[in-house]
C-alpha cells in the first residue's frame, strides 16, 4: 500500500479554484494542533519549512488565532494552494507563502526572528542534506528560547517503532535511496550543532512521533 503521507492531493479547479486537498492532513492535524497548543507561545511567530497544501498552516492559524504563521514551499502549485486556503478562510494571521528550499544555504527570511520553526512530514521524504539544511535554517532564523517542532515517522534507539515503519522506510528508499525514516539520535546529535536541545518526544497515532527542540 502507498504511505499515507505521499498520497497525491486532490485539486480543487473548478471556477480557477487552485486549493490542494491532503487526506493525511485531514487525519494528523488535530492532535499535531494539541501538541502545538502545549509547546508554542500564545502569540509566537511561527515559519513552517514544507507547507505543501497549505491545510496544516490554515487549520492552526485559525485554532490559535494569536500566532503569526508563515508558510513556506518550494514548489509554486504548493504555493498557489496555501494562498488560496488563506484567502477562502479569510485569516490575517497567515502571511503570503515564501519559496523556501530547506537545503539552500540562503532561505531568505534570515532578517527576521521566529518565535519557532514548524516541519510536517519533510525529512524523511528529502535527502538527508535537506534535513541537515532545515537545521541549519532554523538555527538561523528560530530566536532563543524558541521551539523547533519536528513531524513523521522515526526511527527509535536504532529500531523502528513498528512493522509498517519498516516497510515504508523500505519503500522510500527504493523510491529514492536518498530518503528514509530518520533516526532520533542522529537528528538530534544534528540539531545540536545549531543550538538545539531535544526537550520532548511526544508519541503520536499511526506510529509517527513529534520532536519538539528549545533552542538555549
Amino acid at each position: 500500500m502507498k504511505p499515507e503521507s505521499l498520497k497525491p492531493t486532490t485539486s480543487e479547479t473548478h471556477g480557477g479554484d487552485v486549493r490542494m486537498r491532503s487526506p493525511s492532513a485531514a487525519r494528523n492535524r488535530g492532535p499535531i494542533l494539541e501538541v502545538l497548543k502545549r509547546v508554542l507561545r500564545e502569540r509566537a511567530r511561527v515559519l513552517e519549512i514544507a507547507s505543501g497544501t497549505g491545510e496544516h498552516a490554515v487549520f492552526f492559524a485559525r485554532a490559535m488565532p494569536g500566532l503569526i504563521w508563515t508558510p513556506s514551499d518550494p514548489d509554486s502549485a504548493s504555493r498557489a494552494s496555501i494562498a488560496a486556503w488563506t484567502e477562502a478562510e479569510g485569516l490575517s494571521n497567515v502571511l503570503a507563502p515564501h519559496a523556501i528550499d530547506a537545503g539552500a544555504e540562503i532561505w531568505g527570511v534570515e532578517g527576521e526572528s521566529f518565535d519557532a520553526l514548524v516541519s510536517i512530514n519533510m525529512i524523511h521524504i528529502a535527502p538527508w542534506r535537506a534535513g541537515l539544511g532545515l537545521l541549519a535554517g532554523a538555527g538561523r532564523v528560530v530566536k532563543l528560547g524558541g521551539v523547533l517542532f519536528l513531524y513523521g515517522p522515526f526511527i527509535r534507539e536504532g529500531a523502528h517503532t513498528a512493522p509498517s515503519n519498516a516497510e515504508f522506510d523500505a519503500w522510500l528508499k527504493a523510491r529514492d535511496p536518498s530518503w528514509g525514516v530518520r533516526d532520533v539520535a542522529e537528528v538530534e546529535r544534528a540539531a545540536a550543532a545549531h543550538g538545539f536541545s531535544l526537550r520532548e518526544i511526544v508519541d503520536m497515532p499511526a506510529n509517527n512521533a513529534s520532536l519538539v527542540f528549545a533552542r538555549a
